[in-house]
């Protein structure tokens, strides 16, 4: 497993020049990259595929997204998570606010904090969520031309943040969905923390959403709840079914259960469940079940297991050729279990289908990096996105089929202004370049077909073009 982030000192100078030199904004090289040509046809270009030959320069096709932002915040993020807010449980009108809790990994341990900022007026081409009917009853295209349809990178304006001091690296973090203001954080001294960030959150919603809005302070602040793993480790993983119910998984194998006993205290079970033969990578609770979870490990298993039955694993298979670094519960199909491996590849498995054997639904072995991180959208079943070493964030729809005729069409349509691969998976849907690094990556609940990814070179925020949603358009 690729887990920590390369040259930080130099990461962190090149975030600060790029934040200085750009007031905050991205430089070109924090967004992602397409081949766009002048004299030629255009070229799309593959990491670990395509060479750069002498003079050939990579250009951002912005005409891709609907939206496209780039932010540093100081010293690289290995880890971070969305915080849900109350500005609306659906929302499809620019400009955006987002809240953000995120961990740094800095030289010295004792320059790590935790930092949560508020990203606001992100700007954006909107779009409906259903298409809009012409007079002929065909679907017509809804993005909004009274926005800025130049090539330029759409840009918006950091806001307010705060910070709380962190001893040591923070190797993941994440939010409860059911009171966001209290995250937890795995470090990498060994100790799972519970935080109240509360007064931080209500702070900043209070803020104006201004770039100069950043307090330099590191607050001092107790964590709620703290509990001292035996190894450092990466896995944990709040249930979206039973409030402060909580699981976290070590680089020895363990994993410990921490059940709330009030608002602010957690008791946790000293007994871990025990059933991998090497680090236990991520944690995944069930959608539907509030006693079931999944683990991935470094010896290329996946367990599930239910806390009614005891420590052991109730079922366990072998996942991947390779360490198993990322799992992902998909939502809205609860059958459906996505995971990522150190060769590149990731599978989706029908649980269904564990006790008749292959359970395998589909693999895709088009990274040929370790997969960093993969997530089911939160809006479309058959959607997910998946990060990896290669630099690249990729998207795919599980339900697209190739289509011979379909694909001779476009070509035909297209074969002059644009050279495009032909031995891509018909289900990939978008390709994300421009970051170094890719670590880890969340869509935004509320804000549908929002990706936020973190890399050493800083944040991306997108939001691209072909990524629709049968969401109906008076959700918000």
């Amino acid at each position: 497993m690729v887990r920590s982030i390369k040259n930080r000192n130099k990461a962190r100078r090149k975030n600060n020049s790029n934040r200085s030199s750009n007031n905050g904004e991205a430089s070109s090289s924090s967004v992602a990259a397409a081949i766009t040509g002048v004299s030629a046809p255009a070229r799309v270009w593959q990491p670990g595929v395509d060479a750069m030959e002498d003079g050939e320069e990579l250009y951002c096709d912005t005409s891709a997204y609907n939206s496209l932002h780039g932010f540093q915040e100081g010293w690289p993020c290995l880890s971070f998570d969305i915080v849900r807010d109350s500005l609306g449980l659906i929302r499809t009108e620019f400009p955006h606010t987002i809240y953000v809790v995120s961990g740094t990994q800095a030289e010295k341990v004792t320059d790590n904090s935790i930092e949560i900022f508020k990203l606001s007026n992100i700007s954006g081409k909107r779009r409906d969520l259903v298409p809009k009917k012409s007079a002929d009853g065909s679907d017509m295209d809804s993005d909004d031309d009274s926005d800025d349809d130049s090539d330029e990178e759409e840009r918006g304006s950091g806001g307010p943040s705060r910070k709380v001091a962190h001893q040591g690296c923070i190797n993941r973090i994440r939010s409860m969905p059911q009171s966001p203001h209290i995250c937890a954080t795995w470090g990498d001294t060994g100790f799972v923390q519970i935080w109240d960030f509360s007064k931080h959150l209500n702070f900043l919603a209070e803020s104006e959403s201004s770039a100069g809005g950043k307090d330099s302070t590191i607050f001092k602040q107790a964590p709620l709840s703290i509990f001292k793993h035996k190894d450092e480790g990466y896995a944990i993983d709040w249930s979206p079914l039973v409030p402060g119910r909580f699981v976290s998984g070590d680089c020895q194998n363990s994993i410990h259960l921490w059940e709330p006993e009030s608002g602010t205290k957690w008791n946790v079970d000293k007994k871990p469940f025990v059933g991998h033969a090497a680090s236990v990578e991520d944690l995944q609770w069930s959608p539907t079940e509030a006693n079931v979870f999944a683990s991935a490990s470094v010896d290329k298993n996946i367990a599930i297991w239910d806390t009614r039955l005891g420590k052991s694993a109730a079922a366990s298979f072998k996942a991947h050729d390779a360490d198993v670094n990322v799992l992902s519960w998909n939502r809205l199909a609860s059958c459906m279990l996505a995971s990522g491996s150190d060769d590149g590849s990731f599978s989706i498995r029908d649980l269904r289908m564990i006790k008749d054997g292959d359970a395998v639904v589909a693999h895709f072995t088009y990274h040929k990096h370790p997969i960093t991180s993969i997530e089911w959208s939160p809006h479309e079943a058959s959607t997910l996105s998946v990060s990896s070493a290669d630099n690249q964030l990729t998207i795919w729809d599980l339900s697209l089929e190739r289509d011979e005729e379909e694909e001779a069409e476009f070509k035909a349509q297209t074969e002059d202004k644009v050279n495009a691969p032909t031995d891509l998976p018909p289900q990939l849907l978008f390709v994300h370049q421009g970051q170094k690094d890719i670590k880890e990556l969340h869509w935004h609940v509320q804000i549908p077909g929002m990706i936020i990814s973190t890399a050493a070179d800083g944040f991306n925020v997108l939001m691209p073009s072909n990524i629709e949603t049968s969401l109906p358009a008076n959700g918000a």
